[in-house]
């Protein structure tokens, strides 16, 4: 029997039995995990308020043998809140859906439970604490974290040189199955003709320029949006169920 403490991301909560909930987080040093936290849908529980969607948390987990990689699930025995993400966002609409297509891009991007993914775990609290801020348009942030997910995953998209060739851009004809911009003597049937600036735009979210991002016009938005959406669908081998919702 062994203690094991993390800082995680709760990502969702299940109700289990009667009080209790099963809460699944991304955290820094075992990826995901799963937990059961006992008796926190009762009012007087002390940390239920804690495990909420969105909340940034310290936690105590209590595991026989080796619970945390995949043998049964551990019990959450304390918690402390680092970060509570979900009140700004929860607050807002597009913020809101916003968040949870993240917390579902985190959640498929590390099916493995256990695994370490200290990447997607620092671009998550980065782009729950960006979008809890309002600093930047909630679309945004998302296409943002969106791209750079695809990119820690082995999936990065390239917006100005050829995809196949190497030549330097800007290029226009844009890839799902390549992986990016296309040149001319490259482009393959079914590629889209996305605008220079909704190239430049996604280019601009990957790098984090987000002085470029914010000047963007509303429908090159919208475009570099779908073309996002699509990426991540075509690398995913199916959409993800949050993204309808999302405001855009």
């Amino acid at each position: 029997m062994s203690l094991y403490r993390d800082d995680g991301i709760v990502l969702r909560t299940q109700k289990l039995g009667e009080a209790d909930r099963i809460i699944t987080l991304l955290t820094r040093h075992h990826g995901r995990v799963r937990a059961v936290a006992r008796g926190v849908r009762r009012t007087k529980s002390k940390f239920g308020a804690r495990l909420e969607p969105f909340s940034h948390v310290d936690v105590q987990f209590f595991a026989r043998g080796s619970e945390l990689i995949g043998r049964g699930l551990p019990l959450c025995t304390q918690v402390e809140t680092i970060a509570p993400y979900g009140g700004p966002i929860v607050a807002d609409y597009g913020r809101y859906t916003a968040g949870t297509a993240m917390l579902e891009t985190a959640e498929r991007f590390t099916e493995n439970e256990g695994e370490p993914a200290v990447q997607q775990y620092l671009l998550l609290v980065g782009a729950l604490r960006t979008l809890a801020s309002g600093d930047h348009g909630a679309h945004l942030v998302l296409d943002a974290f969106l791209l750079r997910s695809l990119a820690v995953n082995g999936y990065g998209a390239t917006f100005d040189d050829c995809a196949k060739c190497g030549l330097e851009g800007p290029n226009r004809f844009f890839s799902l199955q390549a992986g990016g911009v296309l040149c001319g003597d490259c482009r393959v049937p079914g590629s889209a003709v996305p605008s220079p600036e909704t190239l430049e735009l996604l280019g601009a979210l990957l790098s984090g320029d987000w002085e470029t991002a914010d000047a963007c016009e509303s429908r090159y938005c919208r475009e570099g949006s779908g073309l996002v959406a699509a990426y991540l669908q075509w690398h995913l081998e199916r959409g993800l169920r949050s993204l309808r919702y999302v405001e855009k």
